[in-house]
């Protein structure tokens, strides 16, 4: 994607960087990891997160980079850090990613010339000279036509959106090593879980995030269908302040102290729950994320032969709800499971991590992990 800085791209979701530091933005806060290699697995040396105020992003995108800069100043120098370079994401929601067949006959020099400079153009919303672009080869297959073909991963990002964080990160006085989608280092956490799936078996990646939820279909390590909702924490939480009458705040310990209870599909559909106002709000919205969700399954199952969903997997700071796993178990009749990052790289901390909060690592993580 990123040709113009020596480094910076997307290729390889699973490759190995030099050593360095992951840092991801997000709307409502900063999260800092280092890793190292120790033994047969890694090690957290680092893991700092740090709230960020109303204001700095707007709509899910940077809009006060120097303020944001700071910031990320300061918790790198709370974290006694020492680093130039860092590996950093972009929201999926800000790119877009296709999976396209070439034919298989052509040399590196071919392929790259008709990816990036004629194909692209056929499945981006917006003129190719306002992208950054970059791809990978996946793998070889056989068309309908008996013809030899490859598959190729194509990922494009707004020019404006990648020179925001290039900026905000050159404020901060730091150097992206990599530049990547946030999805791509959330799967590179969970590759191990990931394997266990047949080739026809499909895992869908919810990240529920502070104002979205990202949906990822994967299916053999790659995402082939990417989605965004407009349900987040804030949104969860936001249904369950009003529902009790508190004031809408930013901050969502509330939610992360709540456990859904387990309420049969119909009693929640026709109000009849006996469950708190506050509860049966924060059920609803969970409702229409689930509603989405199926929505987006079946669209894509839909377009797909011989293809099926295995398992839900929830990630993000809203993944580790309690018995979240256990609602959509229930209302999509899918296995779910909420991630363990820390379980999945069999990470060594020297301070327990609470369960709530480890699906809401899994990006932060996987971007320290790239730099291992």
């Amino acid at each position: 994607m990123l040709n113009r800085l020596k480094g910076l791209d997307f290729k390889s979701v699973f490759a190995k960087r030099t050593k360095g530091i992951g840092i991801e933005l997000a709307p409502e806060r900063i999260n800092i990891a280092q890793l190292r290699k120790h033994g047969q697995g890694f090690k957290l040396t680092a893991m700092h997160s740090t709230e960020v105020p109303e204001g700095i992003f707007q709509e899910g995108q940077i809009a006060d980079a120097p303020a944001l800069a700071e910031m990320i100043q300061a918790a790198m120098a709370e974290t006694k850090i020492k680093a130039d370079s860092v590996a950093t994401a972009v929201p999926m929601r800000e790119s877009v990613i296709r999976i396209i067949p070439v034919p298989a006959e052509l040399d590196d020099r071919e392929l790259r010339e008709m990816v990036l400079n004629h194909e692209a153009g056929l499945y981006l919303p917006y003129p190719r000279e306002e992208v950054d672009l970059d791809y990978q080869k996946l793998g070889f297959f056989t068309d309908e036509d008996g013809i030899e073909k490859v598959q190729v991963l194509l990922v494009a990002t707004r020019k404006e959106v990648t020179d925001t964080y290039i900026e905000t990160f050159k404020l901060a006085g730091l150097n992206i090593d990599v530049l990547e989608i946030n999805s791509f280092a959330l799967i590179r956490t969970i590759r191990e879980q990931l394997r266990q799936f047949a080739p026809q078996e499909a895992a869908v990646l919810v990240d529920i995030e502070f104002d979205s939820t990202e949906i990822a279909i994967i299916v053999d390590g790659v995402p082939q269908f990417n989605r965004t909702v407009p349900i987040g924490t804030f949104q969860l939480q936001s249904a369950l302040s009003r529902a009790m009458n508190l004031p809408t705040s930013r901050n969502t310990e509330l939610l992360q102290g709540m456990t859904i209870p387990n309420t049969p599909v119909d009693s929640v559909r026709t109000g009849a729950t006996g469950i708190n106002p506050g509860m049966a709000a924060l059920i609803r919205v969970l409702g229409e994320l689930a509603d989405e969700l199926r929505r987006s399954i079946d669209f894509y199952l839909n377009q797909s032969e011989n293809l099926e969903v295995a398992q839900l997997l929830l990630a993000g700071p809203g993944g580790g709800i309690g018995q979240l796993d256990e609602f959509f178990t229930q209302r999509l009749s899918l296995p779910t499971t909420q991630v363990d990052p820390v379980a999945a790289l069999s990470l060594e901390v020297d301070q327990e991590i609470p369960q709530v909060q480890r699906p809401g690592l899994g990006t932060v993580l996987g971007l320290g992990l790239r730099e291992v």
